[in-house]
């Protein structure tokens, strides 16, 4: 994996090793990012990143200005990895790691953050009460985005909320705000 631009541009780091993760590829990426930068201002955000894996979203938001990530993964080899990444990367500073499950986490809301990047397993049965979750106790702030990558099993381009959904291959990025903005609404390509 790499960053893509910011002040980490260029910077190559792997997935954790014996950890079963799908880091988002480089292309779902660089096109969830540019969704960002054309639409929302992320330098001094406040960035959290659900089933955090390797880091790949939080590292990639910290090299694009965003002054801190919150990491949420359940895989103590995952974290301890995103822990190495971020000290090599010099922004450790600006990490905090919770080895946790997601479901554990979302129970007790301690902050809202700007931005809020969830990439679950694709099966994982809690996705929709995960969307509610997050849109309904306060872990956005007012003017935040809730960004999830899913499959097709799971659809929410009709969701009031949902404000813009993108297939990018076998993943689907869809950005959820608490105002709804169905206007600027954007189907699935095929």
């Amino acid at each position: 994996m790499r960053i893509i631009t910011g002040k980490l541009k260029g910077r190559r780091f792997d997935a954790p090793a014996d950890v079963e993760v799908r880091p988002t590829s480089d292309r779902a990426k660089e096109g969830l990012f540019n969704v960002i930068d054309a639409r929302r201002y992320i330098e001094g955000a406040r960035v959290l990143d659900l089933f955090a894996g390797s880091g790949n979203l939080g590292f990639e938001a910290i090299s694009r200005g965003a002054s801190h990530a919150v990491m949420v993964e359940s895989s103590s080899k995952a974290t301890n990895h995103i822990g190495k990444v971020a000290a090599k990367f010099e922004i450790a500073g600006q990490v905090s790691i919770h080895n946790v499950t997601v479901e554990r986490f979302l129970k007790n809301r301690t902050a809202s953050f700007d931005l809020i990047f969830a990439d679950p397993p694709y099966d994982w049965p809690l996705i929709p009460d995960m969307v509610e979750t997050i849109l309904e106790d306060g872990w956005l702030k007012p003017d935040g985005w809730f960004i999830l990558e899913h499959d097709v099993r799971h659809l929410f381009h009709e969701h009031p909320r949902c404000v813009f959904t993108k297939p990018y291959g076998r993943t689907i990025v869809s950005i959820f705000l608490l105002a709804s903005e169905t206007d600027t609404q954007e189907e699935p390509e095929t």
